[in-house]
């Protein structure tokens, strides 16, 4: 089975390798695509001449980690990112944003993309832990690490970035 983990891993942490550690083992993944879109949905004012930068990254990330692969896609819904693919990895945060009817034309479209989906492996955010779908196991610790608190420097952040990102935890 072959999964993919949609994100922008601007930078990648230690949480999202440990929810892509969870994904694997908790579905048997042979691999897992960190899938990154060129321009991310919700994400524009991203600059674009991080996109080689943060894929580079990824790839050193993932050249240690014989199951784990990088992607880069056009596709900017998970739901579109998701075709072809056997399961689908995501945050809580990003399960609410596949089901927001507000990025479909309508609700119809929104449940038809969300009926297409793959097995979808859900990842706790903090206290949000959505029904209806399968849960990760992620420790703890890593329920509110975010990528911004890194980008940013603040001090409570520190460790939270990958080593391959660099010394301040930022691409």
């Amino acid at each position: 089975m072959i999964g993919c983990y949609p994100g922008s891993f601007n930078p990648p942490t230690v949480a999202h390798l440990a929810v892509a550690e969870a994904a694997v083992r908790a579905a048997g993944l042979t691999r897992l695509d960190l899938v990154v879109s060129r321009v991310a949905l919700g994400k524009e004012d991203l600059p674009a001449d991080t996109l080689a930068e943060r894929v580079a990254v990824l790839e050193a990330v993932a050249a240690t980690r014989p199951w784990l692969g990088v992607t880069v896609t056009d596709a900017r819904l998970v739901t579109d990112i998701a075709r072809g693919y056997d399961a689908v990895v995501m945050g809580a945060d990003k399960w609410h944003q596949v089901n927001d009817p507000s990025w479909y034309p309508d609700e119809a479209a929104r449940d038809a993309a969300v009926a297409s989906l793959p097995l979808v492996l859900v990842a706790p955010r903090g206290d949000d832990r959505p029904d209806g779908v399968r849960l990760l196991d992620v420790d703890d610790a890593h329920l509110h690490v975010n990528a911004t608190a890194v980008r940013e420097g603040e001090p409570h952040a520190a460790g939270w970035g990958l080593p391959e990102a660099g010394a301040s935890g930022s691409s």
